[in-house]
């Protein structure tokens, strides 16, 4: 054991110091990084309570939220490694429509173009699969749907609930997605038809061709580790509350 010469005054003067004012900031801190992670169900790191907090007008370093998680002894998620299912299946036997789109994804107006994909989302029980479709015009996700089985009930359930929710389409819509069969089915294409909008097809499992889609959903949902069990209420509560927040930072988490 090494003796260490202090005076008796040292010792008591430093037992009896005030905390300083960056460790009472750090206790402050420490209280909003663990709402933040544990409002997101305990799967965010360091970068995302980072964003997080900066999106809430709270200054912080990144390296400071690091170091504070630390001490608390909390981890965001790492993405289990597992073989990823296959999303896109084309049909060599459809005739699919002309690519309208060719990659611009710019729209001068709501409901111009919607842009259509299929994601999946990692549980504690296996894989489930949701559908999404976002107006290109203001980036956002006007119909979702989650299911277990990746089908055309699946993509036809996330067209209605767009349809629904702009209250109905205007003329010249334009629908893209890629070579998927489930956008190709005859209930879907009926579907389509019947509300006047027009179809377009990308190429067969490019992540480019819907490259503005494809960036949001995985990026976050795939973090979401639940009991299908609960599928029905709890998935798709945790879903809604992950579109919302990705909405409201969706300019951090593109090219991130």
């Amino acid at each position: 054991m090494r003796v260490l010469e202090v005076a008796p005054s040292t010792y008591y003067s430093a037992i009896s110091r005030q905390p300083s004012q960056s460790k009472l900031d750090d206790e402050k801190l420490k209280v909003e990084i663990m709402r933040v992670f544990k409002a997101n169900y305990c799967v965010y790191g360091s970068r995302k309570i980072f964003r997080q907090l900066k999106h809430e007008g709270i200054t912080v370093g990144r390296c400071r939220v690091m170091r504070l998680m630390k001490e608390l002894s909390i981890t965001g998620m790492i993405k289990r490694k597992t073989k990823n299912p296959k999303t896109t299946q084309s049909c060599p036997k459809i005739q699919y429509p002309d690519d309208r789109v060719k990659r611009n994804f710019k729209a001068d107006k709501p409901n111009e173009l919607w842009v259509s994909d299929i994601t999946y989302v990692l549980t504690k029980s296996g894989f489930c699969y949701t559908a999404f479709i976002t107006d290109v015009f203001s980036n956002t996700i006007v119909g979702w749907m989650v299911s277990k089985h990746i089908d055309t009930k699946l993509v036809l359930d996330a067209l209605d609930m767009a349809i629904c929710t702009r209250k109905g389409v205007s003329d010249n819509l334009v629908h893209h997605s890629d070579k998927g069969s489930q956008y190709f089915s005859n209930a879907y294409r009926e579907k389509l038809d019947s509300e006047l909008i027009i179809q377009s097809a990308g190429t067969t499992g490019d992540s480019y061709d819907c490259d503005l889609i494809r960036v949001m959903p995985g990026f976050e949902l795939t973090q979401i580790t639940i009991d299908f069990s609960v599928l029905a209420l709890t998935c798709r509560s945790q879903l809604w509350q992950q579109i919302n927040a990705i909405h409201q930072t969706r300019s951090d988490l593109i090219g991130a």
